[in-house]
């Protein structure tokens, strides 16, 4: 147990499993991190994922002193049907039993929610949508997913997709958005996702299929406040995207805040030219809903993972 601290308050380890990093926190009551720790996801090795997370964890509960419950955001969800992971762009989690393979494991139930349905929780709990009685959260990070928190809750829908928008076709294309869907596929076998362009990887594509050059995203957003004209009309695709993807979800939901995280949230220009965007796209040509970014960045998501108990 730490120091000066009330055993009661360690409870809760959150856990985000993305693509590229596993990230593990431990919250108190509170909200307080006490503890942080990213290891490198494994890639393509489901037995060495489950290996990795029990890792964190055992680190996490070492460095508090103290079991703790566990819950974790995922690329993908659960399916209520089978049990098994479904929609995960980390494709070797699909067609696994995630939960009962890792309550296996660690001697206890992990509790799994989609990570942009985390990053709602975590948003809606203690950030930037506190208080609010729906918050939708949008991940452009290298994938593209959307999940909701109703009155602080995990709303999951009866298919475990309530929110999800990144693999809904991106409304209203033009010619270069149809020219971007021909060319850019998308892992779930469908054409014209939004995650294919509204993700990071969708973004840096989008000025590759451009340009021809190979950059990285923070790159290109650099080039453009430098005044490069290639990596300024991408930036523009992009927001416009962006507002019509958004649009959509304001007509569908109406959600009362938008909140962005993954790596794409930290363009700070988005937030003061897509909002005026979206109104074109929104029924009756007006648009009042906050669009903000996450107040925790990164480390949304693996909290609201932590909230889940």
């Amino acid at each position: 147990m730490l120091a000066g601290r009330e055993t009661e308050e360690l409870v809760k380890i959150g856990i985000d499993l993305g693509g590229t990093k596993i990230e593990a926190v431990v919250l108190t009551d509170q909200g307080e991190q006490v503890f942080q720790q990213r290891v490198p996801t494994p890639q393509h090795d489901y037995q060495a994922t489950l290996l990795a997370i029990k890792g964190l964890v055992d680190d996490a509960e070492k460095a508090v002193g103290e079991t703790c419950t566990v819950g974790m955001g995922i690329p993908g969800t659960l399916s209520p049907v089978t049990g098994m992971v479904k929609n995960a762009n980390s494709v070797w989690l699909n067609g696994q039993p995630l939960d009962q393979d890792l309550k296996a494991l660690m001697g206890r139930e992990v509790r799994i929610a989609n990570d942009a349905n985390c990053l709602a929780v975590s948003e809606a709990v203690d950030g930037a949508g506190a208080g609010k009685g729906m918050v939708y959260g949008v991940i452009i990070g290298t994938g593209c997913g959307g999940g909701l928190a109703l009155n602080g809750k995990v709303h999951v829908g009866g298919n475990g997709v309530a929110g999800e928008w990144g693999h809904n076709p991106l409304p209203w294309q033009n010619d270069v958005d149809r020219h971007h869907a021909e060319h850019i596929e998308c892992y779930c076998g469908k054409p014209g996702c939004i995650e294919t362009f509204l993700s990071g990887t969708g973004f840096w594509k989008d000025f590759s299929l451009t340009t021809g050059q190979s950059l990285k995203g923070a790159e290109i957003v650099e080039l453009a406040k430098q005044g490069d004209a290639e990596a300024e009309a991408c930036l523009v695709r992009y927001e416009q995207r962006l507002a019509k993807a958004l649009g959509t979800m304001v007509n569908m939901l109406d959600p009362d805040v938008i909140v962005l995280g993954g790596g794409m949230s930290n363009v700070e220009r988005l937030y003061t030219n897509v909002p005026p965007l979206m109104a074109q796209w929104v029924l009756g040509g007006e648009c009042a809903t906050p669009l903000v970014k996450a107040k925790y960045g990164d480390s949304s998501g693996v909290r609201g993972a932590a909230w889940l108990w």
